[in-house]
């Protein structure tokens, strides 16, 4: 299997070169010319390009553009780079009989309510990021590949900056923190999600009726404050020195920002693990472990 990975560089993308090693052939690029191949996005014909070139069994796009806040200003290039790539990358896919695994986000929805949302939810994107992301999973449906798109949110590494690192270093030099608490979610390792895709590709290349949308989270929710005070709380129980004594609760409307974001970011994951017979473990657990990671450093 020739597996074609992009944005190999990123939290998901990292993660991804070490899952798909295993599965055969890896040709894994950024934006940067190597031998002729481009992974960049935004130049939708070095993209097309590539992907004729390399011929893969399996197209892994890792790469977009992911400034929620820049994309209510930066629209044309947002919609080029998760949308417009998207279109290409799956007219290519069609063309070679290959595989297309794409990620999407759970901003394509209005963000209201507080029941997890399911695949066959109807969509209605906040922001332009959220809108850019569901123009690129519609243009992928609609090219009639065989695809799978991951919807996941709250995603984070040990590797880059997160949230838990910026409020451990907050916590360092502050006595006081105020984080939002009404927006809910499932913070999701990129780890996690990149061993499911592998362990999805594996089943999905044997079983075309695979194709379609599936919710990846962690298990459990919480909020971002809930989330704050779950790094501080386990930082301190492993030796960590901080200054802050009080983890205050705010609502979204105390911090204003260019984009809108959905308070509800909950996403029902049965479909996924009932169709791979897969688990999902707690949100604590991936947070936990990336935790030991970045306080061992």
């Amino acid at each position: 299997m020739k597996i074609l990975l992009l944005g190999k560089n990123g939290q998901v993308g990292w993660e991804l070169q070490r899952s798909l090693t295993p599965l055969g052939e890896l040709i894994a690029l950024d934006r940067q010319v190597v031998d002729g191949l481009c992974g960049d996005l935004s130049d939708l014909d070095a993209l097309r390009s590539t992907i004729l070139q390399v011929k893969p069994d399996v197209i892994v796009n890792a790469a977009a553009y992911t400034a929620v806040d820049k994309a209510e200003s930066e629209t044309e290039l947002a919609d080029r780079v998760n949308g417009q790539a998207s279109k290409v990358m799956a007219e290519e896919a069609e063309m070679l009989g290959a595989w297309l695994i794409h990620y999407s986000t759970d901003y394509v929805f209005n963000g209201q309510g507080s029941t997890p949302w399911q695949e066959t939810d109807a969509v209605a994107p906040v922001n332009h990021y959220g809108a850019s992301k569901l123009a690129g999973e519609q243009a992928i449906i609609a090219s009639g590949c065989k695809y799978l798109i991951f919807r996941t949110s709250w995603v984070y590494a040990a590797r880059g900056n997160n949230f838990a690192k910026t409020m451990l270093r907050l916590a360092k030099n502050r006595e006081t923190l105020s984080v939002i608490a009404d927006q809910i979610g499932a913070p999701t390792g990129a780890d996690l999600i990149a061993d499911v895709t592998a362990l999805a590709i594996q089943q999905a290349v044997k079983r075309d009726e695979l194709v379609g949308i599936y919710h990846l989270a962690s298990g459990g929710e919480v909020s971002w404050h809930g989330y704050a005070s779950h790094v501080i709380k386990f930082a301190r129980a492993n030796g960590e020195a901080l200054a802050v004594t009080a983890v205050n609760p705010i609502e979204t409307t105390a911090y204003p920002t260019p984009a809108r974001r959905p308070l509800n970011s909950r996403l029902n994951t049965q479909k996924l693990r009932e169709k791979f017979c897969l688990h999902l473990p707690d949100w604590q657990s991936g947070v936990n472990r990336m935790l030991r990671e970045v306080l061992n450093k």
